[in-house]
């Protein structure tokens, strides 16, 4: 039987406490390391064996590297019945301070992150994967729920108001702040921005999401901004990007500017086609493949994001480009009852992958190349598997970490039509 072990290196001899045991395999974590591997480190952040945060802090970066490596491959080859040749990740110059987005849950007085497996929030003054704003932003509202008794939300109840505390930076070292509330409002708003204001100079906007839905699902529904700006600007991949609260964008900007140059590679673009970006988020995808193709098409479902793509593409010129907004499996099966034809298709959804009608209608409008983006091997795996099943045939794929420290991994593969 089959033991996932957590805090465990390969090669070492531990003592194992069993937590769960399943019909084919069984779960434990590590109680003692009898012989170490030479690639186990001692944990630099105090908040490690406790946090959810990072789960890789026991072992070094080139070790964490291989994990991911192998990781990968296991799942390309178990679940998508694939081996790519010439197989390799691209690491990381910085494994530090490199989120660009942070997002503190609140319970009780505590501000901070979930613990592993729980929903039990850790306070962590300050985290090493995060950048410093962030620890100033979260130390400011602190300081306002003790001044002015300001309740957090209680899952269990319903009742209290500060849900999560949500940070944005960019590559200017400025911020923007979001407070997410089970309510229309917070008393002494004023105070509240002053006392974010004075903590972090580099700050921005403060914006108010509303949500009062009793689920675990961290943004809300409608947004207020308390003071300055909504959105906050960045330069990635020579473009500049208008990121409000809900939009999706990477989070290591340097590993994503290196995701992206491999996606573009892969779609081997001549500058004549045609270009379709599903899942665009506020056009990154999508206005990287504009500059080299003569018309690129982005969907996305989120409304405030494809608001964003469009600023974006004005903002940098950019006119061979439209966006529209609605679900992926929606707008491929238009497109391709319509007819559009797309020389190639990108694809960057979230962890839980494609819906199978996605996949069909990707093949239905019948592009001679798709790239794939994806944060999860498995669904990866999974989704070229399905693609086979119409017509394509995965080509080559490579890892990029952009999660250091955590278990997570981004890949990109490349499926040329038959």
């Amino acid at each position: 039987m089959t033991v996932f072990v957590t805090g465990a290196l390969k090669g070492e001899k531990c003592l194992v406490q069993l937590d769960k045991v399943g019909r084919s395999a069984a779960w434990g974590h590590t109680v003692k390391v009898a012989s170490p591997s030479p690639a186990r480190t001692a944990s630099d952040c105090p908040h490690f064996a406790f946090c959810g945060g990072c789960s890789l802090r026991h072992m070094t970066y080139t070790e964490e590297l291989a994990f991911k490596w192998q990781k990968v491959l296991d799942c390309l080859e178990r679940i998508g019945g694939w081996i790519p040749s010439d197989f390799v990740i691209y690491g990381t110059e910085n494994t530090e301070r490199y989120r660009n987005k942070v997002q503190f849950p609140i319970s009780g007085s505590s501000v901070g992150f979930y613990a592993a497996g729980t929903h039990t929030v850790t306070d962590v003054n300050d985290c090493l994967l995060q950048p410093l704003p962030a620890a100033q932003l979260r130390g400011a509202l602190k300081k306002y729920m003790e001044q002015y008794s300001v309740s957090a939300y209680d899952e269990r109840s319903g009742g209290g108001l500060l849900r999560h505390l949500y940070v944005r930076t960019n590559r200017a070292e400025e911020s923007l702040c979001c407070l997410l509330v089970n309510g229309k409002s917070l008393p002494h708003e004023d105070a509240l921005v002053s006392l974010l204001r004075a903590a972090e100079p580099g700050l921005k906007g403060v914006v108010l999401g509303v949500n009062e839905k009793r689920n675990n699902v961290i943004l809300g529904d409608s947004y207020r901004t308390l003071w300055g700006d909504d959105f906050l600007m960045d330069e990635m991949c020579g473009l500049s990007f208008r990121l409000s609260v809900p939009s999706f964008y990477q989070v290591n900007t340097p590993q994503a500017e290196k995701l992206y140059s491999l996606a573009l590679d892969f779609a081997a673009l001549g500058g004549s086609e045609t270009a379709l970006d599903l899942y665009c988020g506020i056009g990154t995808i999508t206005l990287c493949l504009a500059r080299r193709v003569k018309s690129a098409i982005g969907a996305e479902l989120v409304p405030q994001a494809i608001d964003d793509a469009k600023e974006n593409a004005r903002r940098n010129g950019i006119e061979n480009v439209e966006f529209f907004c609605g679900d992926a499996s929606d707008i491929a099966a238009k497109l391709a009852t319509d007819g559009v034809r797309p020389d190639v298709i990108t694809v960057d959804p979230p962890r839980k992958g494609l819906a199978e009608d996605v996949v069909v209608s990707i093949a239905q409008m019948a592009p001679r190349r798709v790239v794939y983006v994806s944060c999860d091997p498995a669904t990866l795996a999974r989704d070229i598997k399905r693609f086979t099943k119409n017509g394509y045939r995965p080509v080559k794929a490579a890892a990029v970490d952009l999660f250091p420290r955590t278990h997570h991994v981004e890949s990109v593969a490349l499926l040329v039509r038959e």
